[in-house]
């Protein structure tokens, strides 16, 4: 078959598929797959090393959880998962720690291994060759040889690849993501934020109606809804902490010794509250802990709950994160929430793939 030939027979294949079948790399508790569905697309697995992703995974997603390392998946075992006549899609959001500054102080050597999985990201992609890729990491990643790898593997794709403002796509949140979106159907690009979003979303319009809680406290109807302990001292601390101030408000027996110190003086953001009509700060994995960040509650004297962060996150209201009468543990719940991919985002990524497919089939039309 000619090349002229070739490209002839894949338009006419490609135009007669109605519809995008997805598989989620790294798909966490699924916050990638849940707007990537909401937003049309058919997400039918998800694969993940961690365990506790696949309660929250397939309690509120239509698909299956294949519980695996993704250096342990062969292309070949991905391509049997995909059915049907559609167009196949490859997403995914390989573990940022290595990339993250968040992480960068601490980082040590149980981190290596992450730098190679976007490395196997990009393999996987390479064997299956699906008609559509898509990737969600944080912004730092642009900076590092793994990445220019990754583009290289694509050299045969159409791609877009961009850092996104998530508080321009209506989520409540400060938080910079870098998106990659690639096609072997023609031109792509990320949806303007003004297509998708009317206006910016605050702390004010996602967690504002909740029950008002004390910390330690569990509200009886959601045990998602859940804040944290404070000790006295902290109690102290947040009680003197305004919306959207520092550390440096307090009086100076509260402030802690390491932040007198000229290195401390360079993290005003600890042990702050949010504030009600701007977005939150970034959720990360210990967003449950007022001495993380600016995580305080703007008016109530505690860290946010782990739903309030899982809201900030876009995740519905009544997502499933544990399973009944299993108890709720902070430190893993707040990494699964704070690593997620936010829903709304993802929605936006699949409106775009959906638009593009959408519109490569009208050029294609006589």
């Amino acid at each position: 078959m000619t090349v002229k030939n070739e490209i002839r027979h894949n338009i006419d294949v490609y135009a007669s598929m109605r519809k995008i079948s997805a598989i989620d790399i790294f798909c966490g508790v699924g916050g990638l797959t849940h707007g990537l569905i909401s937003g049309g697309i058919h997400v039918s697995h998800g694969i993940d090393s961690d365990i506790y992703c696949q309660y929250p995974y397939e309690a509120n997603n239509q698909a299956t959880f294949l519980h695996k390392d993704v250096k342990a998946v062969t292309s070949k075992e991905i391509h049997a998962l995909f059915s049907g006549n559609h167009l196949k899609l490859v997403a995914g959001c390989a573990p940022c720690q290595p990339f993250s500054t968040y992480s960068r102080k601490g980082r040590s050597e149980r981190n290596d291994h992450k730098w190679n999985l976007l490395s196997d990201f990009g393999r996987i992609v390479s064997g299956v060759r699906p008609e559509l890729v898509t990737m969600e990491n944080v912004p730092q990643l642009i900076q590092h040889h793994v990445y220019g790898e990754f583009l290289s593997s694509l050299s045969d794709y159409h791609i877009w690849h961009g850092v996104i403002d998530c508080a321009e796509y209506g989520i409540p949140q400060s938080r910079k993501r870098l998106v990659l979106l690639a096609s072997r159907l023609g031109p792509i690009q990320m949806i303007p934020p003004g297509l998708f979003a009317s206006k910016g979303s605050t702390v004010r319009d996602v967690i504002g109606q909740l029950p008002a809680l004390a910390a330690g406290e569990t509200y009886a109807k959601d045990i998602v809804h859940t804040a944290s302990k404070l000790s006295e001292l902290n109690l102290k601390r947040i009680r003197a902490s305004r919306p959207g101030g520092t550390w440096r408000d307090w009086p100076n027996e509260l402030i802690a010794n390491c932040h007198e110190r000229n290195t401390g003086k360079t993290y005003p953001s600890v042990y702050g509250r949010m504030e009600w009509d701007a977005p939150a700060p970034t959720m990360t994995t210990q967003c449950f802990g007022f001495g993380n960040g600016r995580f305080g509650h703007p008016t109530q004297d505690r860290a946010i709950s782990l739903r309030e962060a899982a809201l900030i996150q876009t995740f519905p209201a009544d997502y499933k994160f544990v399973k009944p009468n299993e108890k709720v543990k902070f430190n893993v719940l707040g990494r699964l929430i704070g690593n997620a991919v936010p829903v709304s985002l993802a929605r936006a990524i699949a409106k775009s793939l959906t638009m593009h497919v959408a519109q490569f089939r009208c050029d294609m039309e006589p």
